[in-house]
């Protein structure tokens, strides 16, 4: 009887087991299509959010760098014979640049003018009007911190094709980029092209003339002159080459006029409305005006544009009027990613310095107005009476041309 009881418990549990399992298979049946489902959508969802994150990913913040500008690097008899050091038996100016070459090294990328050639000493050191000047400066220039140099102006062709050709030898040694003379065909059809910090900037240079020097007919390439076909020619070519930035070096105007001709405003525009978004100017030897706007361009699109029409003489020996004081322009400019890569100027400042040339030897020493005529009035009399008073002369002379707060 107890067996009968026995077995008839372990049935009813057996068939209590067989039930569960049962149900519970049938219940994986029906709720696996929900649940996969629920995994599918839950694994689209997570791949759209990688790939948000990737695409964020792929996006780079924006890049902003400094450029600095200095005016025309020119080189008379008496700055290269102070320059000599007799126990070295070579030529050094570096300390010209001592008081403010914090405002120009560590700047992402420097351009100026060399006006003058550096043709080799065989053939003689020489001041206006045919110049050549001791090749050590092209090493000082790259110490103080220059990346780029216009070699098209006046005085490019002083000592012919062979002044040109020494002195692109001479900056290619210290390695300063340049443009504006060739010494090839091959080339004058190269554009110069350089990457800082992802921003590719583009740099081309035209010349008014040679000083009647004939250009040599069989190597016309050998210097860009000043046309309009040719500019916009180049400008076309640059803006091929995908470069984000182009800017435009012009050897123009009138020398000792403070403000720009009609020419150089006609060939502002032509510039800027064929893709030039920053032009500096020389050869007046002076300071002449300085403009940023908003252009609109052929196609509806605006863009910034920056125009110093002529920042005057970085270095030289002349003496006439407003010849001493310069300034040296840093530019701000942002590479937008998010818009299109596009480029803003974002801020235009300068230094007012001079060129003072006062003293028996190391005459020659470029100066912070502004910090000098500070440390005079906070008792450092570092400077006498009368130097303090023109460089107050001069720094008024600056404000009125640029503006005390560009």
């Amino acid at each position: 009887m107890k067996k009968k009881i026995f077995f008839k418990i372990a049935m009813i549990v057996l068939f209590l087991i067989l039930l569960c399992a049962v149900s519970i298979f049938f219940s994986k049946r029906v709720y696996a299509p929900e649940k996969e489902l629920e995994d599918n959508q839950n694994q689209e969802l997570n791949n759209e959010i990688n790939i948000e994150n990737e695409l964020e990913e792929k996006t780079p913040d924006d890049e902003t760098i400094n450029i600095s500008v200095i005016g025309d690097i020119m080189c008379h008899s008496t700055q290269y014979k102070d320059a000599y050091d007799s126990s070295l038996g070579d030529y050094d100016f570096s300390y010209v640049f001592d008081d403010i070459k914090q405002y120009i090294e560590n700047t992402d990328l420097v351009i100026g003018n060399l006006e003058t050639t550096l043709a080799g000493k065989d053939i003689g050191y020489e001041s206006y009007p045919t110049f050549n000047t001791p090749e050590h400066i092209a090493l000082d220039l790259k110490e103080l911190g220059l990346d780029v140099l216009s070699t098209t102006n006046n005085h490019a062709l002083d000592q012919g094709f062979a002044g040109i050709s020494n002195t692109i030898d001479e900056l290619d040694k210290v390695g300063l980029l340049h443009t504006g003379t060739y010494k090839t065909e091959e080339d004058a059809s190269k554009l110069l092209v350089t990457e800082v910090k992802g921003i590719k900037i583009g740099i081309v240079a035209y010349s008014y003339g040679t000083n009647e020097i004939a250009v040599p007919k069989d190597k016309e390439y050998c210097i860009n002159l000043i046309s309009d076909e040719k500019i916009v020619s180049d400008l076309e070519k640059m803006k091929k080459e995908n470069v984000d930035l182009i800017i435009a070096i012009m050897h123009w105007g009138i020398e000792y006029e403070t403000s720009p001709n009609e020419e150089q405003i006609r060939l502002n525009n032509l510039l800027i409305q064929n893709g030039a978004d920053i032009v500096l100017g020389g050869h007046p030897h002076v300071l002449q005006k300085m403009e940023k706007k908003e252009v609109t361009l052929p196609d509806g699109t605006n863009k910034d544009c920056f125009t110093a029409f002529s920042l005057g003489n970085f270095i030289s020996g002349q003496v006439k009027e407003y010849t001493k004081q310069s300034a040296i322009l840093n530019l701000r400019v942002t590479k937008h990613y998010e818009n299109n890569k596009k480029i803003s100027i974002d801020s235009t400042e300068y230094t007012p310095i001079y060129m003072f040339d006062k003293g028996k030897t190391r005459r020659y020493k470029l100066l912070d107005i502004e910090n000098e005529i500070n440390k005079f009035n906070n008792g450092e009399k570092n400077i006498d009476n009368s130097l303090y008073n023109t460089l107050k002369y001069e720094l008024d002379h600056i404000y009125n041309i640029l503006g005390e707060e560009y």
